[in-house]
């Protein structure tokens, strides 16, 4: 390990060192890895929405959807939490590219659901066994309460989260313009205080996506500047302050910002 890495661990070490809470990372660095808990299983919260974004392209892919197909938005398909198609009209129309675009930049909770449904659980879970994730499985909808109150929850873990944003660039298993889409989305992200939160975004590139629920927060990115790629998955639950959380995954992604700046 070189210098330079050797001072980023220590500095992300020692950050995390005061935080209540159950603090998992799985960080890619060009020349190396950090990890800590990277293979515990964690609540997924929105990482979930990864996984599904990955599946709806590669159905899209196999023709088993279509960007323009049109969904509509019944008031019995509207959750709450994230996202805006909860508060339009009664009866609305939306595309999957929209659905897929709303799923990710704010995190939509009804968007996911509609697609989870236009897709099966089945099929997203299988795209999860495709990617080798070990830890992640979608075994509910989005804002089910009730399944989690018999303890029905969606799971993923940081070196999961990281597999699904190297997937989003493997020309093996996505066709170009299906990898140039996800990134344009993900880098569309309107959740940015966390990882990129203190990050100059007019020069470092960044595609995040964020997850949260009470005591939990995570995020993912994909970072680059220049010819350098970091992908970077801080998971953080069992918080009794959860801005604790997301402002030490916004000093983790400063310290990856000067990383790749000097």
């Amino acid at each position: 390990m070189k210098e330079k890495e050797k001072i980023l661990e220590e500095q992300i070490h020692e950050l995390i060192e005061g935080v209540e809470g159950r603090i998992s990372l799985y960080i890619e660095l060009p020349a190396h890895t950090l990890k800590m808990n990277s293979d515990v299983p964690y609540s997924a919260a929105s990482l979930i929405k990864l996984p599904i974004l990955l599946e709806g392209f590669r159905q899209i892919q196999e023709k088993k959807l279509e960007l323009d197909e049109v969904i509509p938005v019944t008031p019995e398909d509207k959750v709450g939490g994230a996202g805006v198609l909860s508060h339009l009209s009664p009866h609305t129309k939306v595309t999957v590219h929209d659905l897929l675009t709303l799923m990710i930049i704010v995190s939509d909770n009804t968007a996911s659901n509609l697609l989870i449904n236009r897709m099966g659980m089945d099929s997203v879970n299988g795209m999860c066994r495709l990617l080798g994730l070990e830890q992640t499985k979608l075994n509910r909808r989005l804002m089910d309460f009730e399944a989690l109150e018999m303890e029905v929850d969606n799971h993923i873990s940081a070196t999961d989260a990281v597999k699904c944003l190297k997937a989003m660039e493997n020309d093996d298993l996505f066709q170009l313009n299906s990898r140039e889409s996800m990134l344009r989305i993900l880098q569309n992200q309107q959740f940015y205080q966390k990882l990129p939160g203190s990050m100059d975004r007019n020069v470092v590139f960044t595609a995040n996506k964020t997850g949260e629920l009470p005591g939990v927060e995570h995020d993912c990115a994909i970072i680059r500047y220049k010819h350098q790629t970091i992908y970077a998955a801080v998971l953080i639950d069992e918080l009794k302050d959860s801005s604790e959380g997301s402002g030490l995954i916004m000093k983790v992604g400063k310290c990856l910002n000067d990383y790749l700046l000097t």
